[in-house]
């Protein structure tokens, strides 16, 4: 057994008794135990240009019970205001460590088929659904945390949206992390059927600074024929939690993901994020933001492949790296042979606010087809433009606040994006908070 699955101090009669306790189909207790020994000899990931041996992603409490809320009103001021109010709040879950602590879903939803529920409650009420797409975008045996995921889930959100289901207001979940012992193996899993539409609003956070622990997150999102799934997402982990995040997309004909992504965390950071365009005229938007700080080390590939006629992929990431922060920042984008007439284009530019910050951004492109429509990247890697601090300053502006208005104009292409009101402010003041 190797050293990093010691560390779990997990057997395979622990995770049988979690798993029974649960009322876990037949097939999800066979393949926990599966991903466990598969952990057991697969290698973890090699990140590019990062170095994670060291990083904790395994010493953590596997599974810790968590009080219920009776209302949204018993949460703490921030979680509240994040939520929102009136039809921002209405179709909500409240996760605390691994308890769903709170659950909303209209009852028009409900009666048009939409299934919106906590992932030990999808397992028990839809297996059958559930089994039909759960880790099919991720392999389990892709590598080690991969493997644990499917292990020690613990937690997650099952999304469900049924043909020329066409949803308006959003639906968001929220992980709130108070117990600094219990590690948060979380599946998020998004289905939307042919013709229908979804807004799905995700926010991590955490309490304590210091102590360590593990955030392990994979989300799957599956966009059917003419479908539309807009994912927002701000992952706000504090110091001590090691992140590894994998979101996957898989759109079919005509399919659309859209994502809006938050990278806030402040402690090290291993995030994947894949679209596989595979229907033709499929189409992906991938923004997303990070801000670094301390002596962070993080690690962002944004991929997008095409196998899909005429389907469409475009990657915007924007970095700003301060104190002694390091990050990488890779966008790939593939067009495989038979994706005739795709169009591609990838834009991850990084701002360094000190000498001793990091950041690197590597577009690469990969293409297999002749008959390409469009395909393009740029990257850059910077300081401040002094032009525009001298523009701001003479205008009687102090050098901090012209600081912070550009970076906030930096970030604000993903910023923008999110469509829940409460869950852009929270953003703007994460960034805020970081660029003191």
């Amino acid at each position: 057994m190797t050293t990093e699955t010691k560390q779990l101090k997990f057997e395979k009669d622990e995770i049988s008794q979690f798993s029974k306790g649960r009322g876990e189909p037949d097939w999800m207790h066979d393949l926990r135990l599966q991903a466990l020994s598969a952990a057991e000899e697969l290698e973890m990931p090699r990140p590019e240009k990062t170095r994670i041996k060291g990083w904790n992603f395994t010493d953590f409490q596997y599974d810790a019970e968590s009080e219920k809320l009776n209302s949204l009103d018993d949460l703490p001021e921030n979680i509240r205001t994040l939520i929102g109010q009136n039809e921002e709040a209405g179709n909500t879950l409240v996760h605390r460590n691994s308890t769903l602590a709170y659950s909303e879903l209209s009852e028009e939803l409900s009666e048009k088929g939409v299934i919106f529920t906590d992932i030990e409650t999808a397992l028990k009420e839809h297996g059958d659904l559930v089994k039909k797409y759960f880790m099919q975008a991720v392999d389990v045996r892709e590598h080690r945390l991969t493997a644990l995921h499917t292990a020690l889930l613990n937690s997650g959100t099952f999304l469900y949206v049924p043909k020329n289901v066409e949803i308006k207001v959003p639906l968001q979940s929220v992980y709130w992390k108070d117990n600094h012992e219990t590690g948060l193996i979380n599946h998020v899993l998004i289905v939307a059927e042919d013709h229908s539409s979804v807004t799905y609003v995700e926010n991590y956070l955490s309490e304590d600074e210091d102590h360590s622990s593990v955030a392990n997150i994979v989300a799957e999102v599956y966009a059917g024929q003419n479908a539309r799934i807009a994912y927002g997402a701000v992952d706000n982990f504090s110091k001590g939690v090691t992140t590894y995040v994998n979101r996957r997309g898989l759109t079919s004909r005509d399919g659309k993901i859209e994502w809006a992504l938050g990278q806030m965390n402040d402690g090290n950071t291993l995030s994947d994020n894949t679209t596989n365009l595979v229907g033709d005229g499929s189409f992906t938007d991938t923004k997303s933001v990070s801000v670094g700080r301390g002596d962070q080390s993080q690690n962002f590939v944004t991929r997008v492949t095409h196998y899909g006629k005429g389907s469409e992929g475009y990657i915007l990431t924007h970095g700003v790296m301060k104190d002694k922060a390091k990050s990488i920042f890779n966008g790939i984008s593939k067009v495989e042979h038979g994706a005739a007439k795709a169009s591609s284009e990838q834009t991850e530019r990084v701002l360094m606010l000190s000498e001793g910050a990091r950041g690197d951004a590597n577009p690469i492109l990969l293409i297999d087809e002749n008959d390409v429509e469009e395909a393009g990247h740029a990257a850059s890697v910077g300081r401040i433009d002094p032009v525009q601090m001298y523009y701001l300053m003479s205008r009687g502006i102090t050098r901090k606040e012209a600081q912070r208005l550009i970076i906030h104009g930096f970030l604000a292409p993903v910023v923008d994006q999110l469509p829940i009101e409460g869950v852009k402010k929270q953003l703007v003041e994460v960034i805020e908070r970081k660029m003191r």
